[in-house]
């Protein structure tokens, strides 16, 4: 199956890449649920090199740990999909890329399957960090089927970018 972003997503990451080259800033993603998509998004457009340093698609709980150094502890406490491991992961990637000014995370449920009351499908969490300044997390819960939750997550998370710009 091709993934093809939609126009609204490539739009919005060219925006958000101009603003980080221009600021002279590199990011770098942390994902699960979108599996690449953000960095992807960003990657499509010529010159991304310049303000993309790098991304890490991290699906598994074992890949968490190994790739971001998420404790095992938060991911049997809180689970996967929880505020504790979106932080965790944006710290993670921030640490592990070098160069990198703002890291963005994603760990959600795409459906259809995998929700349950305490966490729907739809549910992501991202976690934020920029060098010098605190962590941010935030929750959403976006309606549609998977391709349309992953596609909002990817939209957000670029506003969460460009926000920390």
């Amino acid at each position: 199956m091709t993934v093809i972003l939609p126009a609204e997503v490539l739009e919005k990451s060219s925006t958000v890449l101009e603003h980080l080259k221009a600021a002279g800033l590199m990011v770098v993603t942390a994902e699960s649920c979108t599996g690449g998509l953000v960095a992807g998004a960003l990657t499509a457009h010529a010159g991304s090199s310049a303000a993309v340093t790098g991304g890490l698609v991290t699906y598994s709980n074992a890949m968490k740990q190994a790739a971001l150094d998420v404790p095992e502890h938060m991911l049997v406490r809180w689970g996967a999909v929880s505020e504790q491991v979106a932080q965790a992961m944006a710290e993670g990637a921030l640490a592990h890329a070098p160069g990198a000014d703002i890291a963005v995370s994603l760990t959600g449920v795409a459906g259809p399957d995998g929700g349950s009351d305490a966490k729907p499908v739809g549910l992501v969490w991202f976690g934020l960090q920029r060098t010098g300044r605190p962590a941010f997390t935030q929750k959403r819960i976006f309606p549609g089927d998977r391709t349309e939750v992953r596609a909002q997550a990817v939209l957000h998370a670029l506003d969460l970018i460009q926000s920390a710009i």
